[in-house]
């Protein structure tokens, strides 16, 4: 059994790499998942476990406390492991470090969203929001979108948005800060959200046509980040139907208030992955919805090991 830190793991991965594993994973068997979520007030306890024959079975979990990034120090507001067992004996095989797991996971679960729905021709993103996820969803964006020309960042906070951005410079890489989130997202071909908003940040008249929604920071009932008018106006992808319908609030939300059904789905991984059609046109907006299952999980921690060991 092995013990794989983010210190030890996070160096030696790559996000093209990353992308291509969750898109094998999804050709393999269907998962079988479970989840449990306890939640006081903003804090979360989250563990997800998933069971694929041939690939493993992983247990992740992971506690949410959000005020710990104001901290002095800061502290990480994401903590947690993954179980990563074997397929055949059962065996636990690995211990990953969550962070690192959810860390290439998520980043990786959109920008593959992207490469599946996302017109060829992008050239401009932007992330909504300011914090980890934030800084790593353009370091995988930037490697997956050679072609993206302008990277902007806008967050509620302007002081943690230039922050972002100077972070990012020390990595030779130049990111606009946006006062105007209005005027941003109107300007984007691809854009993130990655916030912990509980109320829509992101406004459907906002949208230009042929752009591309990646909706990364609503994980619980009580949250999203997009208005009805965009989830409307949209053709609307997930990452699994299983874990975001009837789980998470960005979709809950406008079903309970009778705006659409499960069909508005038009597919997930499962049907991408496996040559079901994705965007239909270049003035077609879409929608991708990142819910980050257990299955996903799995498929990174293995992908980890196998780097690492083969």
């Amino acid at each position: 059994m092995r013990f794989i830190s983010y210190e030890q793991a996070d160096g030696e991965l790559s996000w093209q790499e990353m992308a291509n594993a969750l898109e094998a994973g999804h050709k393999l068997e269907r998962a079988e998942i479970g989840d449990l979520l306890l939640t006081k007030e903003d804090r979360s306890l989250l563990s997800r476990g998933a069971w694929i024959d041939g690939v493993g079975l992983a247990l992740k979990s992971v506690t949410v406390y959000p005020e710990n990034a104001a901290k002095q120090p800061p502290e990480p507001s994401v903590q947690g492991a993954m179980l990563l067992f074997d397929s055949q004996s059962g065996a636990l095989s690995a211990i990953l470090d969550g962070p690192l797991v959810t860390k290439w996971k998520t980043a990786g679960d959109s920008v593959l969203g992207a490469r599946l729905l996302a017109r060829k021709e992008a050239r401009s993103y932007l992330v909504v929001g300011a914090g980890t996820v934030a800084k790593t969803l353009l370091q995988a964006y930037r490697e997956v979108f050679p072609d993206l020309e302008t990277f902007t960042v806008w967050a509620r906070s302007e002081d943690k948005a230039r922050a972002l951005a100077d972070d990012m410079a020390k990595e030779g890489m130049a990111v606009v800060v946006a006062t105007d989130l209005a005027a941003a997202a109107g300007q984007a071909d691809i854009i993130s959200t990655a916030t912990m908003a509980k109320e829509p940040i992101l406004k459907g008249a906002w949208i230009k046509p042929g752009a591309h929604v990646d909706l990364i920071g609503a994980y619980r009932p009580d949250m999203r980040e997009a208005d009805d008018d965009l989830m409307l106006k949209g053709s609307l992808f997930v990452d699994a139907r299983e874990t975001t319908i009837g789980e998470i609030g960005e979709l809950m939300i406008p079903m309970a208030a009778g705006l659409f059904d499960a069909s508005h789905v038009k597919g997930d991984f499962r049907d991408l992955c496996n040559g079901a059609p994705g965007r239909l046109s270049e003035t077609e907006i879409t929608i991708f919805k990142n819910g980050g299952g257990a299955h996903l999980d799995l498929m990174t921690g293995n992908m980890i090991v196998r780097k690492l060991y083969g």
